[in-house]
């Protein structure tokens, strides 16, 4: 199954960063195009400013004007975007019932959606003999504590090694939490009584912290996977 949540969430990916290249086009051929265009699509979000430019009616037989090549060219780029909308959406479908499906209870924490709860599946996925204990997962995704002390100063760095996408969503992950969960807001509250630093904060809540394991899959076939059950907390 994490195979399978693999190519989904590759495909998802890969169209979303299509997606965001065909607006930032649509953008700068408005920003160096007519003034009315300009005028006219100023302010607008993405999905505004796609809806709009689809309804563009350009002159097709008058391509030679800068105007109407422009609004052919950004027309062309709005409908390419809607197609991937409809792939994004068709894919997130898919994506949530193969994840939901393997592992339910990390979807149940704090913070983690459907993205995030993926990566991390095809993380553990890709290296499951590495995963014997809390301190190797944290090893493999980049958020194990590294001795960087000075002189009489004590610290740690976190690794800059690992799995860069999955300690992207790990931080993802504690960026949530400290909005919507109170007890990472009482871990702030703790270590900044301690003299920690927030901006230290954000790399230390992105570790998982020792002692707190879950299985997060439930199904018997997926037993092969088990060291998966120390993915967070």
């Amino acid at each position: 199954m994490v195979e399978s949540i693999r190519c989904l969430h590759l495909a998802r990916r890969s169209a979303i960063k299509a997606r965001t290249q065909a607006v930032n086009q649509i953008r700068a051929l408005l920003t160096t195009g007519p003034a009315v265009l300009r005028e006219q699509t100023r302010g607008l979000g993405r999905k505004a400013l796609i809806s709009r430019m689809v309804r563009l009616r350009p002159e097709l037989n008058g391509a030679q004007h800068p105007e109407q090549a422009t609004k052919i060219a950004v027309r062309g780029l709005a409908r390419r975007c809607q197609a991937l909308n409809e792939e994004i959406a068709a894919l997130e479908v898919q994506l949530s019932q193969l994840t939901l499906a393997a592992a339910p209870r990390l979807l149940a924490r704090p913070g983690i959606g459907i993205d995030t709860a993926a990566q991390l599946l095809i993380t553990a996925g890709d290296n499951p003999d590495r995963l014997r204990s809390e301190a190797a997962f944290a090893r493999l995704v980049g958020v194990a504590p590294i001795p960087a002390s000075s002189g009489r100063t004590d610290r740690h760095r976190l690794s800059r090694g690992g799995d860069r996408q999955a300690n992207r969503v790990l931080h993802t992950i504690a960026l949530v939490r400290l909005h919507r969960d109170p007890r990472t807001w009482a871990y702030l509250n703790k270590r900044t009584a301690q003299g920690l630093s927030k901006r230290t904060f954000s790399d230390v809540s992105s570790a998982p912290l020792p002692g707190r394991s879950t299985t997060t899959f439930d199904q018997p076939e997926q037993a092969q996977s088990r060291p998966l059950s120390i993915l967070l907390r």
